[in-house]
């Protein structure tokens, strides 16, 4: 069944890496070249999100694991439709082939079982094996990549602002995150609880990035999707974990809208209560304590943000608050007194979130 997690409940996920704020932005568009799939986009979304809805209610076909430490990785090719899962072209242990979309997508998926596994000893998104499915080449124009509860899917980007969703692959470890997070604390998505939920995806996204680059906290460019987006737009990536805020300035993007610190927390009722502008703050968070830290930031930060994340005690409606003082406790029971206490404990200070 799609969603179970650890708390025994179901929680519909639906969870893409670009905004709905910057589509509405780009349907806006005077020209119709950025504003038609903009548009499309963000039917497309609103469909996948009542599928996900269904399928929640309805329950979906089981998939068999094997938990063995190694991956299960599938690649299907939609062919520029929208039905999922598509054509497959790429099974576990095949050979590279000519697409190069569906090369990164196998080697992202690779990627993210590799750092669960050899970090957190995490077998897979659910713990127990299991198989990690993804679809490029979904629809056309397709401004977007997603995960719907049970599998990855990305889009080819319009060329005129985004390019191939699978080029960055932090996208690709973002969004196997989400499941990672639906099966432990199935954070809701909604609000703070919301924001933490695309956080943990950013953190652990950026991690993967980072792990697969060799990189240290000192060395990364803590970046949330560099290279998705084309030379026409001025910006550098959708996010900035190091400077929320500045990843993009684009006359038809319009300016980064994400807070650092909580003097800046945004109050909308769009985009689920803000689920992926107020999360700049827990990634600030993140980020000023992994370089704190400094090393590689999935040893030390990181374990401290899985602990919390699978821990048990991190609750579906979680505030930043709630989030925050468990990270403090994580840190105390894994290290000590130590520097990862004073770490992570100044970074929730300069980020104006208050731990219990």
């Amino acid at each position: 069944m799609p969603g179970m997690t650890t708390h025994g409940g179901f929680e519909p996920v639906f969870c893409t890496i670009v905004p709905p704020h910057v589509l509405d932005k780009l349907a806006q568009a005077e020209d119709p070249a950025l504003a038609g799939p903009a548009r499309r986009t963000l039917q497309r979304d609103a469909f996948e999100r009542t599928q996900r809805r269904l399928t929640t209610v309805i329950g979906a076909t089981a998939v068999a694991a094997v938990a063995d430490g190694k991956p299960q990785r599938t690649v299907h090719d939609a062919r520029h439709g929208t039905d999922l899962p598509g054509h497959k072209v790429r099974g576990e242990g095949d050979k590279p082939g000519k697409d190069a979309t569906v090369n990164r997508a196998y080697a992202g998926l690779g990627a993210t079982f590799e750092l669960l596994l050899k970090a957190y000893r995490r077998d897979s998104i659910d713990g127990d094996g299991l198989p990690l499915k993804a679809t490029v080449h979904y629809d056309r124009d397709y401004n977007n990549a997603f995960w719907n509860g049970e599998q990855m899917v990305f889009g080819d980007g319009d060329g005129e602002i985004f390019l191939d969703f699978t080029i960055p692959i932090d996208v690709i470890g973002h969004e196997l995150v989400h499941g990672v997070t639906q099966y432990t604390a199935n954070l809701t998505y909604f609000g703070q609880p919301g924001a933490l939920n695309e956080s943990v995806s950013d953190v652990f996204g950026s991690l993967i990035k980072q792990y697969t680059l060799g990189q240290t906290a000192a060395e990364a460019d803590w970046l949330i999707g560099a290279g998705l987006l084309a030379p026409r737009v001025t910006g550098k990536a959708l996010r900035s974990m190091k400077e929320p805020g500045t990843a993009y300035d684009d006359d038809v993007l319009g300016k980064d809208p994400q807070p650092a610190t909580m003097d800046d927390f945004v109050r909308t009722g769009r985009d689920n209560g803000g689920v992926h502008i107020n999360s700049g703050i827990p990634n600030h968070a993140f980020y000023l304590a992994a370089t704190a830290l400094g090393g590689h930031a999935w040893e030390r930060a990181g374990l401290i943000w899985y602990d919390v994340l699978t821990g048990g005690e991190l609750k579906q409606q979680a505030m930043f608050a709630d989030f925050a003082t468990l990270t403090v406790k994580a840190a105390r029971e894994r290290f000590g007194d130590g520097e990862e206490l004073d770490a992570v404990s100044k970074a929730w200070e300069q980020v104006g979130v208050r731990t219990l």
